[in-house]
């Protein structure tokens, strides 16, 4: 009984940075596949440099979930992902500025980009946890 209440904690810690970081890793993915599509989405919402603002997009997304998946500076990488996920919400899903056919939608991605700043933020408080290059050095 002992060794799995051990375990349960750092088995879990790993499941969780893994299941959140799985929406950003797919979501960089598809930038990378769709880059085109993606600098021409950034650009509608009037944002200066696309291309570099898809290129940031893509390194966060794809290189800050990898982090918080493998646990290497799981904490810097969980407050890059914050910065950007709370920008993002306000940006691209600004639900009080969308046609009324639109707004419950946008809520709904605006609400799911906080609920995965707060995930965020628990890595950010608490650190990656077992099963993580961050808790070897420890």
């Amino acid at each position: 009984m002992k060794q799995a209440e051990t375990m349960a904690p750092i088995f879990g810690s790993f499941i969780a940075r893994v299941l959140i970081a799985l929406i950003f890793v797919a979501s960089g993915a598809g930038k990378i596949a769709g880059f085109a599509p993606t600098v021409t989405y950034i650009a509608s919402k009037g944002l200066p440099f696309p291309e570099l603002a898809a290129i940031a997009a893509i390194v966060v997304e794809l290189g800050g979930g990898l982090m918080l998946i493998v646990g290497w500076r799981a904490r810097w990488a969980a407050a890059a992902m914050i910065l950007f996920t709370l920008a993002a919400a306000v940006i691209f899903h600004n639900f009080w500025g969308v046609p009324a056919d639109a707004a419950q939608n946008q809520m709904i991605h605006f609400m799911k980009n906080i609920s995965m700043a707060g995930g965020l933020l628990y890595v950010l408080i608490h650190g990656s946890g077992g099963w993580s290059l961050d808790g070897r050095k420890a």
